[in-house]
């Protein structure tokens, strides 16, 4: 297949003085060449990030020979629990903190434009559930609305004001209140997105057992020591029972990524069309494994978001999954000694 036309080219974008702009419309208005985008936006990133730098120096990577996204380094994600990864200088209007636990340190992503991360996750939620007023958006994430700097609370927030319905907005450990709310939007056949941590909704849905028809429920992983961790069918199958749903959606996320790959049903994702996963050897890091016929590949999980301009967009994750031949992907566990984290602890 010839390489998509675009009315706007990617050239010498490390040498632009907006190169945020540039990118950020190049990647979300409409078709564009991913390839192209990867490598453009990998040298502009070796050239500006100065740990991610030091990194492809120390592996003895050629730049000028890099020429498809599987010879690009991905950066090992732990990277951001030491360093300050940030592609340029800038004072950032955000930084996120990763959840984790009172052991472990915290990842931090510096984000230099909101308005980056807004435009991502935007088009990422219409691309997969349309526009964000055609619902109402409930929060059950009681662990991430009681610390500062989560980008899902930022994400979810941003959702609940777009949409404008009244009962719109977050819960606490008010359950009994929440309760009531999808009963009333239930009987106005109101569409309905419950998004919730997991241990959350299944404390709810140990309390509360009600068949929800109009309602979509998502769960964004994690168990934050409240609850012994649980294989995600295990999760589902609770869920499901207690609400009489057909299928439980999920959302693929984390601190150090701008954008979100989403789960409509059994645990597949799907990312938009800026990001892309990769699977990498478990015994050999700078090995990506290529998809052989119709059989599933396993490995490590590698992203590439594009949106991440001013950071990395290469990440080497510490989540094992599988992946399909269309793209999309599983989450089957975490590498050994990793630490446990906000999304993607689930395991299948």
């Amino acid at each position: 297949m010839p390489p998509i036309k675009t009315t706007f080219v990617v050239k010498n974008i490390q040498k632009s003085m907006d190169v945020g702009a540039n990118l950020a419309a190049y990647i979300f208005n409409g078709p564009f060449h991913f390839e192209e985008a990867c490598l453009e936006l990998f040298r502009f990133q070796y050239g500006h990030n100065r740990i991610y730098k030091r990194y492809v120096d120390a592996l003895g990577v050629q730049v000028a020979s890099v020429s498809q996204s599987e010879q690009i380094p991905f950066l090992p994600i732990r990277f951001f629990k030491t360093h300050e990864v940030r592609a340029t200088s800038f004072k950032p209007d955000l930084v996120f903190e990763s959840s984790g636990t009172t052991e472990t340190i915290n990842s931090k992503h510096e984000v230099k434009d909101a308005r980056l991360y807004e435009r991502s996750f935007n088009r990422c939620f219409e691309q997969f559930y349309g526009q964000p007023q055609d619902w109402c958006v409930l929060g059950l994430l009681p662990s991430y609305l009681e610390r500062k700097n989560s980008s899902l609370v930022y994400m979810v927030r941003d959702l609940v004001d777009q949409s404008a319905h009244v009962d719109s907005g977050f819960y606490l450990h008010d359950w009994e209140r929440l309760a009531q709310t999808l009963h009333k939007l239930e009987a106005a056949r109101q569409p309905t997105l419950l998004i919730g941590v997991t241990f959350a909704l299944l404390d709810f849905a140990e309390k509360f057992q009600l068949p929800l028809r109009y309602t979509t429920l998502m769960e964004t992983g994690g168990m934050k020591g409240r609850r012994k961790e649980m294989i995600r069918t295990e999760v589902h199958e609770r869920l499901k029972k207690a609400f009489s749903l057909e299928s439980i959606h999920s959302e693929y996320g984390m601190t150090e990524l701008l954008s979100q790959a989403y789960s409509k049903r059994n645990g597949v994702f799907n990312t938009p069309p800026w990001m892309r996963v990769l699977l990498r050897d478990e015994n050999d890091p700078l090995s990506i494994k290529s998809p052989a016929g119709n059989e599933k590949t396993r490995g490590l999980i590698n992203v590439i978001d594009l949106a991440n301009i001013y950071s990395c967009s290469f990440i080497a994750t510490d989540d094992l999954g599988v992946l399909h031949n269309d793209g999309s992907f599983e989450v089957t566990g975490r590498m050994d000694h990793s630490d446990l984290r906000g999304c993607s602890l689930l395991a299948l």
